[in-house]
């Protein structure tokens, strides 16, 4: 799999989602296999871009590369702008946000609103690569299947962008309209990478390896993008990556791993956000990883009384002491999904 001139050791990706996908979680879902990683959106609003949000979100320090980042907004040239500003800012690969179904995103027109205008979409997407063509930077771009279920233009857009020098499509099967409902479909990515000689990306309900490989299989995707099922459970990268290679299952990560990794995260997380912001916001992380295990929810609810740092790392490695006194391995956490089910056609 490669994008432009970077080849990446393996293409199971980490979804860009805004308020999780940050330099910590990132480097967090990098370790536990994933091949490729693409930043929370950053605006173009060039009045925003040195407030301590947009900072966060553009943050690389030790981060390994390829370092992409995705740009939302509106308007051609304050995108192109906002291209080559990150450029500067150490990214090696820019992404256009038209994905993102965000009720505040969509009402300024922005994110995957922008399906809507065609002229305006292409527009964009044109100006972008052009900014960043003469610096040797790829141009990539997150979409969905349409704005609603009766307008789906992806593939109408996959064409057009390819033909403006995007390098790469991903596509969330899933409209606007659906947000995170229902179920994503998959016809329309199959169809777009069948139209397409660039690379195409699948998204959208990618949960266990099973699901992986039917998505492979159905769409002849060139890659996966992993979103919402990395939240709480980054080692799903190394799990697909071992399944869509030898069809067999690795053996859920031991509770010692887990709690090692946590913590790591952690203390990336208060380094990053400060100790009052990191501690407020590591908790929905925290929530993920307990979500399913026993005594979880007992044991996040006392953790959202904690206040500092010190307190919560604490709660979390006695938490996962206590688990690992009775559990050597997590539970296992597959879909539900019979193995023989993964060489099915998809309905």
């Amino acid at each position: 799999m490669q994008i432009g001139p970077y080849v990446l050791p393996n293409s199971v990706f980490v979804a860009p989602m805004a308020g999780v996908t940050d330099r910590p979680f990132r480097q967090l879902c990098r370790q536990f296999g994933a091949g490729y990683a693409v930043s929370e959106m950053v605006t173009s609003r060039k009045d925003l871009w040195k407030s301590l949000k947009t900072s966060r979100r553009a943050n690389h320090d030790g981060e390994p590369g390829p370092i992409a980042v995705q740009i939302a907004g509106t308007d051609a040239p304050m995108m192109a702008e906002a291209a080559a500003y990150n450029i500067d800012q150490g990214a090696q690969i820019i992404d256009i946000n038209m994905g993102c179904p965000a009720k505040k995103v969509c009402n300024k027109w922005a994110g995957s609103a922008l399906m809507q205008n065609e002229g305006l979409a292409i527009e964009i997407a044109q100006a972008v690569v052009a900014a960043c063509e003469p610096r040797g930077v790829p141009v990539t771009l997150k979409m969905r299947t349409g704005w609603c279920d009766t307008e789906k233009n992806a593939l109408t857009l996959a064409k057009a962008f390819e033909s403006v020098g995007i390098q790469m499509v991903t596509v969330h099967g899933r409209s606007r309209e659906q947000g995170y409902k229902g179920f994503a479909e998959y016809d329309t990515v199959a169809a777009v990478k069948a139209a397409l000689n660039i690379p195409v990306v699948a998204n959208g309900d990618i949960d266990s390896p099973e699901k992986a490989l039917r998505v492979l299989k159905y769409t002849g995707a060139d890659a996966l993008m992993v979103g919402r099922a990395a939240q709480g459970r980054p080692w799903i990268f190394r799990e697909i990556v071992h399944f869509l290679a030898t069809g067999e299952y690795l053996a859920p990560p031991l509770v010692a791993e887990v709690k090692r990794a946590l913590l790591e995260h952690l203390q990336d997380h208060y380094v990053l956000y400060g100790e009052l912001t990191g501690v407020r916001s590591a908790r929905k992380h925290i929530g993920w990883y307990v979500r399913d295990l026993p005594g979880g929810d007992v044991f996040r609810d006392q953790m959202n009384t904690l206040e500092t740092a010190e307190l919560q790392s604490r709660a979390v490695a006695n938490f996962f002491e206590e688990m690992a006194s009775r559990l050597e391995r997590m539970p296992q956490a597959f879909s539900g999904i019979r193995p023989e089910m993964a060489l099915e056609t998809m309905e």
